[in-house]
């Protein structure tokens, strides 16, 4: 009886063995996936994954963003570049439209003093006064035939204006 009680010991202690081996080997594995979950190498398996704070997600969210904004900006320059036409036709406009008359009087009294008579104003088959402009530009009169007989004029009416 001795001699079992001796192999039931042998027994018990081979099974304690083998238990304590396969338990401390489990634990490891265990303690393994939290220091690779902890360190960032590995996902966390029992936290469901939120696709929405993924790298990849957070990218595509930054471009739809990106888009947006290149949209709206692209809307405010065009949007400034009509008000920026508007100020200029506000600003500039009158300046232009007189120097245009002052062209087209400075035409016909040229032409009167050339032919001795008015001339017909240009019909619109013709070209309408864009001919008027032609005719200056093309070498009629002093200012077309320097060049710059528009330029002074135009810096001397700004002088005027500055001093008056």
């Amino acid at each position: 009886s001795s001699g079992i009680n001796a192999e039931y010991g042998v027994a018990s202690t081979i099974i304690q063995k083998v238990w304590k081996g396969y338990s401390q080997r489990n634990k490891t594995v265990k303690l393994r996936e939290e220091e690779l979950i902890f360190i960032g190498m590995q996902p966390n398996l029992d936290i469901p994954v939120n696709y929405k704070d993924s790298p990849v997600s957070k990218v595509a969210k930054r471009e739809e963003e990106r888009v947006l904004i290149q949209a709206q900006h692209e809307r405010e320059y065009q949007d400034a570049l009509v008000n920026i036409k508007d100020k200029i036709r506000e600003a500039e406009g009158p300046d232009i439209k007189e120097n245009m008359q002052d062209q087209i009087r400075q035409w016909f009294i040229e032409t009167r003093d050339a032919t001795g008579r008015f001339p017909d104003y240009p019909s619109d088959d013709e070209g309408g006064s864009a001919t008027i402009f032609k005719t200056k530009e093309g070498g009629e009169g002093e200012e077309g035939a320097n060049g710059e007989g528009g330029k002074k004029k135009k810096a001397d009416k700004k002088e005027k204006k500055k001093e008056g």
